[in-house]
């Protein structure tokens, strides 16, 4: 599928400092690397690195570009301990030959949206689902019920049920305090 430019030249330049940096510091680009303004302002080329060193940005940060680091590892649960060794957890990936097994490792993985056997857009796309993402990733929920939640304002509303009725509020303050006290020590042997 076709890919558009990144969203803003800041955005660029941080695509751009993340590649530059992790190649200096001894990863390999298998594929893309390069800004391409003949193609749009602040496209960049998709990117897939290896061999980034634990020292280089893109390996605890977020680039928010199209840039993809490979890290090998030796089993599931090593893949799963190094996606959750992060502070940032807003999307994760997992790609498997069986959709089950897939499904058991995402549930695993500390990130607000994962996907199996698909890429983020579709998880995105999904209007109904909650996005957002875990530790310092993200700046909350949306899409979905979650999502809505957050523009509204939770509120108690507090009745009178029949017990507290039957107390009748006195004139007096101190004799409300008592009955009411009397009343609540009373609701604890009612099968309400």
């Amino acid at each position: 599928p076709e890919m558009g430019p990144l969203a803003s030249e800041d955005q660029l330049d941080k695509m751009r400092a993340h590649v530059t940096d992790a190649v200096a510091k001894g990863a390999r680009v298998l594929s893309g690397g390069n800004a391409r303004p003949d193609l749009a302002p602040w496209f960049h080329e998709p990117t897939i690195l290896t061999d980034v060193p634990e020292n280089a940005d893109v390996f605890r940060g977020e680039t928010f570009g199209p840039l993809v680091s490979i890290y090998p590892v030796g089993t599931i649960d090593e893949a799963v301990a190094a996606a959750n060794d992060t502070d940032y957890g807003l999307n994760a990936s997992v790609l498997c030959d069986n959709a089950s097994r897939g499904r058991a490792i995402a549930r695993r993985l500390q990130a607000g949206t994962v996907n199996v056997n698909d890429g983020y857009a579709a998880a995105w796309s999904s209007l109904d689902a909650p996005m957002g993402g875990v530790g310092i990733s993200g700046v909350g929920r949306r899409h979905g019920e979650v999502g809505l939640l957050k523009y509204t304002e939770a509120q108690n509303i507090s009745t009178r049920s029949h017990l507290l009725d039957l107390v009748q509020r006195p004139s007096r303050p101190k004799e409300y305090a008592e009955r009411l006290s009397a009343a609540l020590r009373l609701q604890k042997y009612l099968p309400f």
